[in-house]
């Protein structure tokens, strides 16, 4: 579904973001990519769908060059994606449902969503993403007046409302108490499961990406020094990927 070919990014002062990186990722897989800070784990997420663009190389979406495409055909696959970000990304003084809705925009003309004129299968389709993360019942409430979690978990519904095929999530949950923390996980992998999402999620924390992940890759300098099932990441293998020992704090994760 997602295939990087020979992708490299080398940014304007020098530094290699990611260094001839050969990958595929299949439908409805939960990868999580896990690495140093400054390894390349953003920069790998956010190429796939053109938030960063590589230097060389192609990546394609269901066969398809997002990295060649333009105008529509982008917006077309871009409307395939749904992103979450870590600060959460709401308008903060618009209700949650508007939030939610904002995830439909793509659909419809830009003056028909300054309006506000959303058709009423839209409003039922964001009132069922908020049930599937248990936020139904904030739908009006102001973004502004919930928790980071609940926030995150808005943002979810919005992917969802999107109709994402792919779900990317970088470093979700590392604003979060650890208890939010599995709450938000919890709802990504149920929609991964239910829904056959392909999920693919930046996280730091060691035991969270052996908890969730059907599969992990490790990013060390910009290039993948492990990828394989969850089985397979051992603490040796963590240890390569960090290129040092594993600290007690990396280990912790929600258990902390």
């Amino acid at each position: 579904m997602i295939e990087f070919k020979n992708v490299r990014k080398i940014y304007p002062n020098g530094t290699v973001g990611l260094n001839h990186i050969q990958l595929k990722i299949h439908k409805g897989e939960f990868v999580v990519i896990v690495g140093l800070s400054g390894a390349g784990k953003s920069t790998l997420l956010r190429s796939i769908n053109r938030l960063h663009e590589i230097t060389e190389g192609e990546i394609f979406i269901d066969g398809q060059s997002i990295t060649k495409a333009r105008g529509k055909e982008l917006l077309r696959i871009r409307r395939d994606i749904g992103m979450i970000f870590q600060n959460f990304n709401l308008v903060k003084r618009s209700s949650v449902l508007r939030n939610v809705l904002s995830g439909r925009v793509a659909y419809h003309s830009t003056i028909r969503t300054i309006l506000g004129l959303w058709p009423k299968k839209d409003i039922a389709l964001a009132m069922d993403a908020l049930n599937r993360v248990n936020m139904s019942e904030k739908a009006y409430s102001r973004a502004d007046e919930l928790s980071g979690g609940q926030q995150q978990r808005v943002s979810i519904a919005r992917a969802l409302a999107q109709e994402a095929k792919i779900i990317l999530a970088d470093e979700p949950v590392a604003s979060l108490d650890p208890l939010t923390t599995l709450q938000v996980m919890d709802d990504l992998k149920r929609v991964n499961q239910e829904l056959g999402i392909t999920t693919i999620v930046n996280l730091h924390f060691i035991d969270l990406a052996r908890k969730y992940a059907t599969r992990i890759i490790g990013i060390r300098a910009g290039e993948i020094v492990f990828d394989g099932p969850v089985e397979e990441a051992t603490d040796e293998v963590f240890a390569e990927i960090y290129g040092r020992p594993i600290h007690k704090d990396e280990l912790l994760g929600a258990s902390k």
